[in-house]
C-alpha cells in the first residue's frame, strides 16, 4: 500500500522557550554534525573576550564573567562550522550538478565543509580542483577582459568581518565600480535609508546598558527565540524587574510569552518560566505604520486635553523644541488623521491602540525594538520613520534607557556597511578613500541586490563574485534569480559550505574554500583576530579556536587580497602585505574612518570599543542639523489594496520567515518545535476563519499563486495548511521555498529591500492530497 501520509507532524509545543528543549537540541546538533570533543570545547570560547565572535546573529556580548555565552542556534551555527564532515574532490566526482541540484536545501548543508578550491567543468557537468593559483588567474582575466567595470557584480555576505570587507571594498572601487549588493539589501536596508532621514544616522541609539534602566520596551516584527535568542536574557531580566514588555507581531511566537533560561539552575530544576510581555498587539502585515500613527495621534489626544485642563504634558517640549524640527506640520496632520483609516489598516482594535499608548505615557524611559517585520514591506522606509516620529515625542532618543534599536541579522551585517560596503556611497567617504590611498573612486551609484539581479538578466553583467551567503536562495523571484545567474560569464562563490547557489552557475564557475570564524587564522605562523560591529555598535575582536577543516583553505582576508593582487597588481596597494598581518589593515581603516581612531589598542581592550553614534549624543547629522519630524499619509494605493480591489477576501497577504532549525538560508533541520512543525518545511500558517471562508480545512495541500501586474505566473506547490493564531488575512511559511512568490521588483519605497512580508497571494487546492500525522 503506499504511504500517503506527510512525513512530518504538526503538534503544538506546551513548553516555554529555551529551557531544557534547547539543551536537548544543543546536544542533537553536536553529534548530527559529528563534531569533535575538541571543538566541542571551544564553544567555551564562544562571545568571549581572546575566543570567537558567534557566526550567527548580531546581539552584542555581556561582560566576560558567564561561564558560556552561546545560545542553541548560535551552537547550530558553530556546529554547522565545527562539523568533522567534508566535502572533497571525489564527492564532486561522485555528484554532477544537475544530480546535487535535485537535493533540498537541507540534504546539500549536511555534506560538511568545502575542502579544496574547486572549477566547473561543463563537457563533464562536475566541479573538478583547480590549484588556488589558477583560480585568482580565471577571476583576474576575467575582471580584466571586461570592457567596462559595472559589468562585475560583488556581493557579500554579513559573516565576513571588517577586514575582509575594508579590502573587499577598497579592490572592487580601485577595480573601477560602485556595485556592492550585499545582504542587508535584503533585510535592515530601509532602516538604514530610513533613519538618516529623521535622527541622521542609519543605526540604533541604544547600548546594551539601556536595558538594565528602560521603563517599557516595544517589540515590533521580532522572533528573538529564533533570531537572536540572547536578546531573551535581556527581556528576562527586564520583565523580572517589572518594565512592561510589548509584542508587536502578526505572530504570536513563544519566545515573547514565555522563557526558560538555561543560565539560572533555579528556574531550569523548577521547571519554571518567566512571562516575558505583557501585552500582545497582532497588527496585520503591513499594519505596523497605521498602528505607530494611531499611537501617536492618540497621544497628541492626550496631550491636547491635558494641555486644556492645565495638567502636566505628556509630550516632552522641551526636547521638541530644542532638538526637533517640523513638528507644527506633523501634529496637524495627526490631528487631521481620521480613526477609522487607521483602525482599518492597522487591523488592531482601537482599545489596544489605547493601551499601548497607556503604556507608553507612563514610562519615563522606552526602547523600541525591530527587525524585518517592519522592514521587508513597501512602506517600511515611512514606517520607521514614523516611529522615530513616535519616540522624539517624549523625548525618547538620546538618553540613558530610551532609544531606537534596530536588531540585524547576520553577525557582521552592520560592520560590513560601516566598512563601505555600499551602493550608494558618500561623497565624504570617498573622498577620504581618494586621499589616503590616491586613486579616484568611482564617483556613480552602483547596483544593488535587485539592480544586479536585473543587470545580469539584461546582459549589463557578466561576472558574479560573491563574498559569502547563499544568493540564489537568499533573493527574491527565484526562477528570475536563477535566470540572471546562468546568463553570467563568471560566477564565483568563496563559501565553508556547499549551498544550492554553487549550482547555478554561469558559464565558467569557481568555488573557493575559506576559513570559517570559528578557525584559527595563521598568516605567517601568527594568529590572526578579525573584528565585528555588532547591532548597538560595539566593535571587537574576534580570534578562531578551531584547527582548519582542510590545510588548503584560506581566510576571506587573503583570498580577497590575493584577487586584488592577481587583477590589480601591488604597485599602488601592498594586497599580500595588509594579509599577512591583519593590524596593518586595521591601521588603514583608521586611516580612512575617524571614528576608528587608534584601531588596534582600543579593539585589544576586553570587550573592544564602542563607535559613536552621533544621535546617541543628541547630536542631529540632518540638513538642519535638528532630528526631524516627518509627515507621512497612509497610502491607500499599494499593490496589496488593488489587488484586493480585484479578488476581494480571498486575496491573502504572506509574509515569508525563519523555521527555528534555521539561520537566513541554512537550514539545520526540519523542525520549528515553538511553532509545533516537526519534519515538516512547505507549511501556511493560516486563521481558522480563513480556511472556512475559503472552504479549505487545516491538514490539506494547496498551492499558493502571487498576484502581480507584469503578467509573470509565480506560483508554490504543495503546502500543508496550518490552523494558527495569525490575524485575518494574512499567511505565514518559511523561505526559501516561498522566496519564488516574491516579485523581483517589488521592493521598499526608497529601499530597494524585497517585500517578503507582504505577498498578495490567491489559495488553490492542490490536486494530490496527503494527509499530516
Amino acid at each position: 500500500m503506499p504511504n500517503n501520509k506527510a512525513p512530518g507532524r504538526i503538534q503544538p509545543y506546551p513548553h516555554a522557550a529555551a529551557g531544557w528543549g534547547a539543551v536537548k537540541q544543543v546536544a542533537v546538533n553536536l553529534v548530527r554534525e559529528k563534531v569533535s570533543a575538541g571543538h566541542t570545547r571551544a564553544l567555551l570560547s564562544q562571545n568571549q573576550p581572546g575566543g570567537f565572535d558567534c557566526p550567527g546573529c548580531a546581539w552584542p556580548d555581556r561582560a566576560a564573567g558567564a561561564s558560556f555565552a552561546f545560545c542553541e542556534n548560535g551552537v547550530k551555527a558553530v556546529a554547522a562550522e565545527a562539523t568533522s564532515k567534508r566535502v572533497r574532490a571525489e564527492f564532486f566526482a561522485a555528484h554532477s550538478v544537475s544530480a546535487l541540484l535535485q537535493q533540498s536545501d537541507y540534504e546539500l548543508e549536511q555534506h560538511g565543509r568545502l575542502t579544496a578550491p574547486m572549477e566547473y567543468d561543463s563537457a563533464s557537468d562536475h566541479y573538478r580542483p583547480v590549484s588556488w593559483e589558477r583560480a585568482f588567474a580565471i577571476m583576474a582575466e576575467h575582471l580584466r577582459a571586461l570592457p567596462d567595470p559595472d559589468q562585475a557584480t560583488f556581493y557579500t555576505s554579513g559573516r565576513t568581518a571588517n577586514e575582509a570587507a575594508f579590502l573587499f571594498q577598497l579592490f572592487v572601487r580601485m577595480y573601477g565600480t560602485n556595485n556592492f549588493p550585499d545582504c542587508s539589501n535584503l533585510c535592515h536596508e530601509p532602516t538604514s535609508r530610513g533613519l538618516p532621514g529623521t535622527v541622521g544616522v542609519g543605526k540604533g541609539t541604544v547600548t546594551l546598558e539601556d536595558f538594565e534602566h528602560a521603563d517599557a520596551l516595544f517589540i515590533f516584527g521580532q522572533n528573538p527565540a529564533t533570531n537572536h535568542p540572547r536578546m531573551l536574557g535581556e527581556l528576562r531580566a527586564c520583565a523580572r524587574r517589572g518594565a512592561s514588555i510589548v509584542s508587536i507581531n502578526p505572530l504570536r511566537e513563544r519566545g515573547l510569552e514565555r522563557f526558560t533560561s538555561p543560565t539560572h539552575p533555579s528556574e531550569m530544576l523548577g521547571n519554571g518560566s518567566t512571562t516575558i510581555s505583557s501585552l500582545f498587539i497582532q497588527p496585520r502585515l503591513g499594519g505596523d505604520f497605521a498602528l505607530i500613527k494611531g499611537v501617536a495621534k492618540r497621544l497628541l489626544e492626550l496631550d491636547d486635553a491635558a494641555l486644556a485642563r492645565g495638567t502636566a504634558s505628556l509630550l516632552d517640549h522641551a526636547f521638541i523644541a530644542e532638538h526637533t524640527s517640523g513638528f507644527a506640520a506633523f501634529a496637524e496632520d495627526l490631528r487631521q488623521q481620521p480613526w477609522p483609516g487607521l483602525l482599518e489598516e492597522s487591523g488592531v482594535p482601537r482599545a489596544q491602540i489605547d493601551q499601548l499608548t497607556e503604556i507608553y505615557c507612563r514610562s519615563a524611559n522606552v526602547i523600541s525594538t525591530w527587525g524585518m517585520g517592519l522592514t521587508q514591506h513597501k512602506g517600511a522606509v515611512r514606517t520607521i520613520q514614523m516611529l522615530s516620529n513616535l519616540m522624539m515625542m517624549r523625548g525618547n532618543i538620546g538618553r540613558r534607557g530610551a532609544g531606537l534599536c534596530p536588531v540585524r541579522g547576520h553577525s557582521n551585517v552592520q560592520g560590513d556597511r560601516t566598512m563601505g560596503i555600499e551602493d550608494k556611497p558618500t561623497p565624504a567617504f570617498l573622498d577620504r578613500l581618494q586621499q589616503v590611498f590616491d586613486f579616484a573612486p568611482p564617483r556613480h551609484h552602483g547596483y544593488d541586490t535587485v539592480d544586479s539581479i536585473q543587470a545580469m538578466l539584461d546582459g549589463k553583467v557578466k561576472v558574479f563574485i560573491a563574498l559569502g551567503g547563499n544568493f540564489a536562495m537568499a533573493t527574491p523571484d527565484t526562477p528570475l534569480t536563477f535566470a540572471a545567474l546562468r546568463a553570467c560569464d563568471l560566477t564565483v562563490h568563496i563559501a565553508t559550505k556547499l549551498n544550492r547557489s554553487h549550482l547555478v552557475h554561469g558559464k565558467a564557475a569557481l568555488l573557493l574554500p575559506t576559513l570559517g570564524r570559528t578557525e584559527i587564522d595563521l598568516q605567517n605562523g601568527v594568529p590572526q583576530g578579525v573584528t565585528v560591529e555588532d547591532s548597538m555598535s560595539m566593535v571587537h575582536l574576534s580570534y578562531g579556536q578551531n584547527t582548519p577543516a582542510s590545510s588548503e583553505l584560506l581566510s576571506e582576508t587573503m583570498i580577497v587580497a590575493q584577487l586584488a593582487h592577481a587583477t590589480l597588481g601591488s604597485s599602488k596597494v601592498d594586497w599580500l602585505g595588509y594579509a599577512a598581518d591583519y593590524g596593518r589593515i586595521r591601521d588603514a581603516i583608521a586611516r580612512v574612518f575617524d571614528d576608528f581612531h587608534d584601531f588596534n589598542a582600543r579593539v585589544a581592550q576586553p570587550g573592544g570599543f564602542h563607535l559613536k553614534v552621533a544621535s546617541r549624543q543628541r547630536v542631529w547629522r540632518t540638513a538642519s542639523g535638528k532630528a526631524q519630524f516627518l509627515v507621512h499619509p497612509l497610502d491607500l494605493d499599494t499593490p496589496i489594496h488593488r489587488a484586493r480591489a480585484i479578488h476581494g477576501e480571498r486575496l491573502m497577504v504572506l509574509m515569508t520567515a525563519r523555521s527555528h532549525d534555521q539561520y537566513n538560508t541554512t537550514i539545520y533541520g526540519l523542525d520549528d518545535r515553538y511553532r509545533g512543525v516537526f519534519g515538516l518545511r512547505r507549511v501556511l500558517f493560516i486563521h481558522r476563519d480563513d480556511l472556512a471562508m475559503l472552504g479549505l480545512q487545516r491538514g490539506e495541500f494547496v498551492d499558493l499563486q502571487s498576484v502581480w501586474d507584469d503578467g509573470v505566473e509565480r506560483r508554490a506547490q504543495r503546502f500543508l495548511l496550518v490552523e494558527y493564531d495569525i490575524p485575518r488575512g494574512c499567511l505565514g511559511a518559511y523561505f526559501p521555498e516561498t522566496n519564488a512568490l516574491l516579485p523581483l521588483h517589488s521592493t521598499a519605497d526608497g529601499a530597494g529591500t524585497p517585500t517578503a512580508k507582504s505577498i498578495p497571494v490567491l489559495l488553490q487546492r492542490s490536486a494530490l492530497q496527503e494527509s499530516a500525522e
